[in-house]
């Protein structure tokens, strides 16, 4: 059933959105992926629902069961195309290699979850998830929002830039010209959705159309 139910889908990837400031490119790369028709894997620590109130005006319920149904009907979803899972789920199927294949995104990445992702702590699901893309080596992306960075920070970034992790700072670009927040956002999504090799239209590729 599982292996069915991936095939009527583009693409399989997994999100985890962690309590760092910036949920709003966790939030807009889910409903990207959703209307590129991905299935989406989704993980949402509980720093994440407390940022979520506070930057937002969403209103996340607290359980997994309810997240599911609140984000499928929020950026109108299939059944079953948005799945959502608790930080102690262990039998989900990011949380072995033995699951079917996905790449996978945490965005926003707090600076505790990059270092517990560097060190392979593995002390709840997201660290889990990351652990087994990782060591699977699938394609695995962080998008860290932290000013100024630390050495510690630094030292992670580079140890799993190394393991072929790819970071992509929660830093717009200025060249395209934003003219609201959600421009800016959507310069780091787009950017996102390009390492995944998933069609965008949120921001044209360098040198293929007018930025202006």
């Amino acid at each position: 059933m599982e292996l069915n139910v991936v095939k009527v889908y583009q693409e399989r990837v997994t999100l985890a959105i962690t309590g760092a400031s910036g949920v709003q490119y966790g939030l807009r790369l889910l409903e990207c992926l959703v209307a590129a028709r991905c299935q989406v894997l989704v993980m949402i620590s509980k720093a994440a629902q407390v940022v979520i109130a506070t930057e937002t005006d969403e209103a996340l319920p607290g359980s997994a069961k309810e997240q599911e149904a609140w984000l499928t009907q929020r950026f109108s979803a299939a059944p079953g195309q948005v799945r959502v899972f608790g930080r102690e789920q262990w039998m989900a199927p990011v949380a072995s290699g033995s699951g079917a294949p996905s790449k996978m995104v945490v965005c926003p990445c707090s600076t505790g979850s990059l270092s517990a992702i560097a060190t392979g702590a593995s002390n709840n699901l997201i660290e889990r998830a990351a652990d087994v893309a990782l060591k699977e080596r699938r394609q695995l992306i962080l998008v860290p929002r932290e000013a100024p960075y630390s050495e510690i920070h630094l030292e992670h970034m580079l140890k799993l830039t190394r393991m072929g992790c790819v970071v992509i700072p929660a830093s717009p670009g200025f060249y395209n010209r934003p003219r609201t927040i959600d421009d800016m956002i959507d310069f780091v999504v787009a950017r996102i959705l390009n390492q995944l090799q998933i069609e965008q239209q949120l921001m044209p590729r360098w040198g293929e159309d007018s930025l202006s």
